[in-house]
Formats: C-alpha cells, structure tokens, sequence
C-alpha cells in the first residue's frame, strides 16, 4: 500500500493532561478520553480506520494555539495513542520514520497528521480495526439519532 491518508485533528492536550494518577495507576484523564473521542470522530469521518498494518511514516505539522513556548515532543504521545485507538494504524510501534514541524499559530490549535505505509510487513496484533465503528455507533445511540 502506499496510499497516503491526510487527517485535519485537534489540537491535542500534552501528556501532562492526557494521563492522570489515581491511587498508584495511571489512568487516562476525562481531557485524555475526550481527545480520543474526537480524533475518532474525525477519522471515522474521513473513513481513514483500520488502513495500516505495515510499517510507516508519518509527517505530522503542528499549529498550536497560541505563541506560549510548548515543547512539540510532548504532544506525540497522545497524538499517536489517540490514533491507533481510532484504528488508523494497529500500533503506533510501526511507525519508523517520525517528522514533526511547527508551524505558525492558529486559534484553537490544529495537528495535520499524514501518514503512509513505507513497507508492507505485517505488524501482528488483533482487535483494533473496528474501533472506530464501535465508537461511532455508540456516539450514534448516546446522541440519540
């Protein structure tokens, strides 16, 4: 496959509000699990879900929200997680080739995430492709549509 999918995502928070501890674990924060559910949201839109399942690369140009000094490493880790949880990819383990540009603010903050697949050997682990469907049919049901 070297079909290249292009996703417009939110901003998203930094690892420091994406996980949270309580009592000895680390557990996702309410911040952490809304992220996820929008990026969802968007890749179900864009039906990007379960494309990848070799090796990859991805470019990812990062327009934050204001022009307060961000270290653009620590977005990465809830950026990539949020989006093997979407099913774009089986495991963020296959992406090796990582490039991260900032570009000038803009209001709100915005991520364009562009991934493709630079090798077709298979990354082995189940269970993540339909993520994205589940998802959607829940946000369906709880909207009430």
């Amino acid at each position: 496959m070297t079909e290249t999918i292009a996703l417009t995502l939110p901003y998203p928070p930094s690892v420091n509000r994406y996980y949270r501890n309580v009592r000895g674990r680390t557990l996702i924060s309410a911040q952490g699990r809304a992220y996820r559910r929008m990026v969802a949201d968007c890749v179900f839109l864009a039906r990007a879900a379960a494309q990848f399942e070799g090796r990859l690369a991805v470019q990812v140009e990062v327009q934050p929200p204001d022009r307060r000094r961000r270290d653009i490493d620590n977005l990465g880790k809830s950026l990539f997680d949020s989006l093997q949880h979407a099913g774009v990819y089986l495991d963020d383990s296959q992406i090796d080739d990582l490039r991260i540009v900032r570009l000038p603010p803009t209001t709100g903050g915005i991520v364009t995430v562009k991934i493709r697949e630079i090798s077709n050997e298979k990354i082995r682990k189940t269970g993540t492709a339909s993520t994205v469907a589940r998802h959607h049919k829940r946000s369906v049901a709880a909207a009430g549509e």
